[in-house]
């Protein structure tokens, strides 16, 4: 039975991290309150990244907080993760729900109208939308319009989370828009205090009533 919360979603990013720090930095944020993690590395081989999910996940679990493993259907499914998201470019959402049947949590990035539909219709449980503003990660990003945001939020019934660029100092050009969610790499990753971070990011976006 699928159950999970993207109001704060967080997105590891690993670079510049030794694995001790990283993983503190993980846990800091589970007990800051985010919502839903996802394990996002691109340039680690499959036993690398294998090796740091179970290591998370088993943070994860101690926060009662659902493991998304990052484009990688063999990772998710070797650790028993909750979920996988799934870009454009990555198998489609159709085929990863056909292999991982109806209990398994899938993502996947949208950037228009069309592109929702298309991820909604395939089986998606969730919705990541943006870039909003442009980031700091090595991710390729596009710019996706407040106003796009807004249409996809209408054309589909599934939780749809805000991403790109955002911290509590710019999340306002979200407020009235009917997102789930909002989600974080940077804004969290790279903060002094990732716990305090996550805090001050969730009591900004509730009193902005982007979050409940």
């Amino acid at each position: 039975m699928k159950n999970f919360d993207t109001r704060l979603y967080f997105i590891t990013d690993s670079t510049g991290f030794e694995e001790a720090e990283f993983l503190r930095r993980v846990e800091e944020a589970l007990a800051g309150g985010a919502t839903i993690l996802q394990l996002r590395e691109k340039n680690k081989s499959t036993m690398e990244y294998i090796g740091l999910a179970e290591k998370v996940h088993k943070l994860t679990r101690k926060y009662s907080v659902p493991l998304i493993i990052d484009d990688r259907i063999d990772v998710a499914l070797a650790v028993g993760a909750e979920g996988v998201h799934l870009g454009k470019e990555d198998m489609p959402i159709a085929t990863a729900r056909r292999i991982l049947g109806d209990d398994f949590i899938i993502g996947a990035t949208a950037k228009t109208v069309p592109w929702a539909l298309e991820a909604y219709e395939g089986g998606a449980d969730y919705l990541g939308v943006g870039a909003i503003y442009p980031t700091t990660t090595k991710v390729k990003t596009v710019i996706t319009s407040t106003e796009t945001l807004a249409d996809i939020c209408k054309a589909v019934p599934i939780p749809v989370n805000a991403i790109g660029g955002l911290n509590k100092h710019n999340i306002d050009v979200l407020a009235g828009i009917p997102i789930a969610g909002i989600c974080v790499v940077s804004a969290i990753m790279k903060a002094e205090s990732p716990k305090t971070a996550t805090i001050e990011l969730k009591a900004r976006a509730k009193e902005l009533g982007i979050i409940r």
